[in-house]
């Protein structure tokens, strides 16, 4: 009588070999392949619940072949980027043109993680003075949020300022916005979005700071010093030039007290 294998032996063996087709995937094979790969491949079920070959790549969620187990062979990958670093001076001096920042990728997104969100921004500014520190002249006067008091580039702007200085010349001026053009409430840009903000009939304060003043009187062009109280005074918003209005001067005061987003600042 010949020798063979028991009959429950043969089912388990069976068993277990059907068992190790079925949960064969990306994680028994260890596959997991940037792209689009037609070599990273493997034999088991997939996510639509058919059997044969599936794959492990990160093109494989747009296309539907992904093995049964890609999400855990292969786990998503967020992108992670670092923090923005400080704003750049003016591109260039005397008239309005944009500073920018930029943040490196610490982490590339993988296997289907979270895209890099922007890594450039940019937003509207005006220098007076030029990099020898000389005075630019009659320049009309521009306002920006005055989110960019923050970074604002002491020493670089202008040579004339000072921490000694600073608080003591600095004031604040409030408006009544009397008109303004239709595009500033079409902004849509992420640096300038803060023009959506400027209202007719609202009253706004816009700083003035010493980068921004005249040598002569330290005072920022445009802030209706010399101007009757019921004089129309034109703005326009650094950044977008279609966004510009009237408006009417209603005092001066040492601190501005306006909610932020109607809080501006002499460029």
């Amino acid at each position: 009588m010949g020798l063979g294998a028991a009959p429950g032996v043969l089912a388990l063996v069976a068993l277990s070999t059907l068992g190790r087709l079925a949960g064969a995937g990306c994680v028994e094979e260890r596959r997991c392949c940037p792209g689009r790969d037609p070599t990273c491949t493997a034999t088991g079920w997939r996510l639509d619940r058919t059997y044969g070959t599936c794959f492990c790549d990160e093109a494989c969620e747009k296309t539907g072949d992904c093995c049964h187990d890609y999400a855990q062979g292969c786990p998503a990958v967020s992108c992670v980027v670092g923090e923005w670093n400080h704003w750049s001076g003016c591109a260039e001096q005397c008239k309005p043109t944009f500073r920018m920042r930029t943040r490196i990728v610490q982490q590339e997104p993988k296997n289907g993680g979270e895209p890099c969100p922007p890594l450039e921004e940019k937003a509207g500014c005006l220098e007076y003075a030029t990099h020898e520190g000389k005075d630019c002249g009659d320049v009309p006067a521009f306002i920006t949020t005055s989110e960019y008091s923050k970074e604002r580039k002491k020493t670089a702007v202008h040579p004339r300022w000072s921490l000694e200085t600073e608080d003591s010349r600095s004031y604040c001026v409030e408006f009544k916005t009397e008109s303004l053009s239709p595009y500033c409430s079409m902004e849509t840009r992420q640096y300038a979005r803060w023009m959506q903000y400027l209202r007719a009939g609202y009253t706004v304060c816009v700083i003035c700071q010493e980068p921004a003043m005249h040598r002569d009187n330290y005072r920022c062009p445009g802030d209706g010093t010399d101007t009757d109280r019921n004089a129309i005074l034109h703005w326009q918003a650094v950044g977008n030039p279609s966004c510009y209005g009237t408006w009417k001067k209603i005092q001066q005061v040492e601190e501005c007290s306006c909610p932020l987003v109607h809080s501006f600042i002499f460029t």
